[in-house]
């Protein structure tokens, strides 16, 4: 039988079966820490978390007989990627970027008992109001649980941008969305943030009241580039969460020339409370022959002036790896998402090349080892390699 024959040719019955029969194995697999990525800090796992397969067959193929026959895809899915993270009922809760052939994400929510496998998605996608008929597009959704009592759910709204001729159809400009919730059943949608930066993406919740008022990380590159600044990740306080307005962004972590945030640098997962400081998992971006390489690093900041930082290791805790380098924007990694365990464990979820979602876990007491202890970027090659000469000579020492 030719390919143009077998096409079709399968009846209904049997197709829907057996692609119910491969979904099942696939999303049952278990998942291994994978030998090879040894680095002492984290460990990462042999399988991806959550691809466009692992999407309910019931959000792609119709499999109504008449109206299918061939029960082809109607609505495709083409990747699964940058999730916010959180513990829910003693579960491991993921809202996931969800982004069809159409190019629109959406979110969705994957649940699992361990944490590194078997993550089921629940029977359908969230959703929640618009402000504004223009929002064309919703991604990267933060969660944070506030001691006000709810969890925010911050993510980027697209728009094109109004100002952009007909002609230019990829002008964009972003802002950041705000949601909450206390069940993920039922969804508050308040109004968007404003700031003085004309563009926000990555915006993250601060966990706690900082001097009475709720406290923003923000990505104020536009607003600080323009004005002949460096950009990076900015802080700023709000009165409430309903109508959030910052007056006022201050950078507190800037781009930095020949290092890993030399051309971009963004909040990641809301920032985890440790006895020595807040502990931030952000991104960093520099520009390479293939274009911008994407990773992600730590720094540490103070419990009191949590825009204050305190330690900040040189060099990047994760970066793409084997295949995690391909997709559809290769060699980036990006990540929304950390759950802490009573116990200390921590599982942190990131996306491989914008296409598929991964975990690595490690401990916080490993994690403020590493900040703490590990050398700052030295800034020349030569005060580097005086760095390495130090840690070599002392090892032969031993």
């Amino acid at each position: 039988m030719t390919p143009a024959q077998k096409i079709g040719s399968e009846q209904f019955a049997v197709r829907a079966a057996r692609l119910h029969a491969n979904h099942e194995e696939l999303i049952a697999r278990p998942n291994t820490i994978h030998p090879e990525y040894d680095s002492g800090f984290f460990n990462r796992y042999t399988n991806p978390l959550l691809t466009a397969a692992h999407i309910p067959l019931e959000w792609r193929i119709d499999f109504d007989e008449v109206r299918n026959p061939f029960c082809m895809e109607r609505l495709g899915i083409n990747a699964v990627l940058n999730s916010g993270a959180i513990e829910h009922d003693g579960r491991f809760l993921l809202v996931v970027r969800v982004e069809g052939y159409d190019r629109k994400s959406f979110f969705a929510i994957a649940e699992s008992d361990s944490g590194v496998d078997n993550f089921r998605f629940r029977e359908e996608p969230v959703i929640f109001a618009e402000n504004s008929a223009d929002e064309t597009n919703w991604y990267d959704m933060r969660l944070t649980r506030h001691e006000d009592g709810w969890i925010y759910g911050t993510f980027c709204v697209e728009k094109k941008d109004p100002d952009a001729s007909d002609s230019d159809t990829s002008k964009a400009v972003a802002s950041c969305g705000i949601v909450r919730t206390k069940d993920f059943v039922t969804w508050d949608r308040l109004r968007d943030l404003v700031t003085p930066s004309a563009q926000q993406r990555n915006v993250v919740v601060h966990p706690e009241f900082v001097r009475g008022k709720y406290f923003f990380y923000t990505r104020p590159m536009e607003f600080f580039m323009h004005a002949g600044g460096k950009g990076g990740i900015g802080y700023g306080f709000a009165e409430t969460m309903d109508g959030a307005v910052i007056t006022e962004e201050i950078v507190m972590e800037e781009r930095v020339y020949h290092t890993i945030k030399e051309g971009k640098v963004g909040p990641g997962a809301p920032p985890i409370k440790t006895k020595s400081g807040w502990l931030h998992l952000a991104h960093a971006v520099r520009e390479n022959a293939d274009g911008m390489r994407y990773v992600l690093y730590v720094f540490l900041c103070d419990l009191q002036e949590p825009w204050r930082v305190i330690a900040r290791p040189g060099g990047y805790v994760l970066s793409p790896r084997g295949w995690e380098r391909v997709g559809d924007v290769s060699d980036v990694l990006f990540a929304n998402g950390a759950i802490v365990r009573e116990n200390g464990d921590l599982f942190f979820y990131y996306a491989s090349s914008d296409t598929r979602m991964h975990v690595a876990t490690t401990t916080i007491d490993v994690l403020v080892d590493y900040a703490l202890n590990t050398p700052p970027d030295a800034g020349r090659t030569c005060k580097c390699v005086e760095q390495r000469l130090e840690l070599i000579r002392r090892n032969r020492a031993i």
